[in-house]
């Protein structure tokens, strides 16, 4: 043994890394060791949420990220053009690693070091080296396939361009008027500075590949549009998992001796693919769980995932009725029907708290896909 720590936490994305920091703020006591593979905490990301998704502790976890606040937000469809008046934040993940880097010691993070092998008393790094614990946690990413889950995608390109005057004041979410290609295509936008601008090419789409050269070239076109011109700041890709529909069990079973958190432990919202009001949620909640063993660890996480699989019954029926039921190319209709509705429902719809007069509100009025195959799809 090299090395041995009473918890161990694989992986230094947002669910690991934020698990790390609200134990090291709540229980300084406690000896934790952050393993990630990536030479920087949190990689390259731009994480985002709405006010709604967080709770005034929540809030105050991710106070120090910084966020950058817009008091409205925008969607434009071909039918419908819109400004929404609640809140949304985003957070650029070099402020994660360098938070990271400020508040923990360095002796209870290790990056640039892949961990091969997990069980539940120990991990194996790559250079073979042995970290016995206490208690693990898998916090990592998906590698692969997800056993267990039926999974659309959410697939993007981002690119960060210097643009001085490029006019816009808060960000479009969803512009939907682009090309509809590979299923639901849209654009995502957000003004950082007056002179910083983030464009994000998405698609709700049926597959994971993503053509990253072609996707880069129709960013570069939409800017050219707009009379955006300037320098790259940063490129990122993503993918992000939407739920259709699984077996908890296949999935994660119920012997599974080690704890898990993050997009691996199912934690993410089912329609966006959203993880940080999840991640933010599990972190606080880990500090209260007293017993940091494995097998407590492993029952206290898999329990919290069973209750947001129960928690997410109806989106992953919407989720189906979107993949199943509509066209691909005119999935683009089913979200601006969706934008019909009113302010709080569409809040709480991306908070994941519908209440069931929401979720009856959601399916009134005429679809915008076939009856038939909307009913279908629903109650598969």
């Amino acid at each position: 043994m090299d090395r041995s720590a009473p918890l161990v936490i694989v992986g230094g994305g947002l669910a690991g890394a934020l698990a790390a920091l609200a134990l090291a703020d709540a229980r300084p006591d406690l000896p934790v060791l952050l393993i990630e593979a990536g030479e920087r905490i949190g990689g390259n990301h731009v994480w985002s949420f709405f006010d709604g998704d967080l709770d005034a502790a929540g809030k105050a976890l991710v106070a120090p990220l910084d966020p950058v606040r817009w008091p409205r937000h925008h969607i434009d469809f071909p039918a419908r053009k819109r400004t929404l008046g609640f809140g949304y934040n985003s957070i650029h993940s070099e402020k994660l690693d360098a938070l990271m880097r400020a508040r923990l010691d360095p002796a209870a993070m290790m990056t640039g070091m892949a961990v091969t092998y997990v069980q539940a008393d120990a991990v194996t790094l790559a250079d073979g080296r042995r970290i016995e614990a206490h208690g693990v946690i898998d916090a990592r990413g998906p590698s692969g396939p997800m056993p267990g889950l039926e999974l659309a995608w959410q697939k993007f390109v981002g690119i960060e361009f210097a643009v001085p005057g490029h006019g816009l004041d808060s960000p479009i979410i969803m512009d939907g008027t682009v090309e509809q290609i590979d299923g639901y295509r849209f654009v995502y936008l957000l003004p950082f500075a007056a002179d910083r601008i983030f464009v994000e090419d998405t698609y709700y789409s049926d597959d994971p590949e993503l053509d990253v050269t072609a996707i880069r070239t129709r960013i570069h076109e939409y800017a050219a549009a707009k009379g955006w011109h300037g320098d790259v700041l940063r490129e990122e890709t993503g993918l992000l998992p939407v739920l259709l529909d699984g077996d908890p069990d296949i999935f994660w079973p119920t012997d599974d001796p080690v704890a898990r958190l993050g997009v691996a432990g199912g934690f993410f919202h089912p329609t966006t693919g959203y993880s940080l009001p999840l991640a933010v949620a599990n972190a606080l909640a880990l500090v209260e769980v007293g017993d940091w063993s494995s097998g407590a660890l492993a029952a206290w996480s898999r329990t919290r995932f069973l209750d947001h699989w129960n928690n997410g019954r109806f989106f992953r029926a919407l989720d189906r009725m979107l993949f199943r039921a509509a066209v691909p190319d005119q999935r683009v209709r089913v979200f601006e029907h969706f934008y019909r509705l009113r302010e709080p429902v569409i809040a709480r719809f991306y908070a994941g708290k519908l209440s069931l007069s929401d979720q009856l509100r959601i399916l009134t009025g005429k679809p915008p896909v076939p009856v038939a195959n909307a009913m279908k799809a629903l109650f598969a």
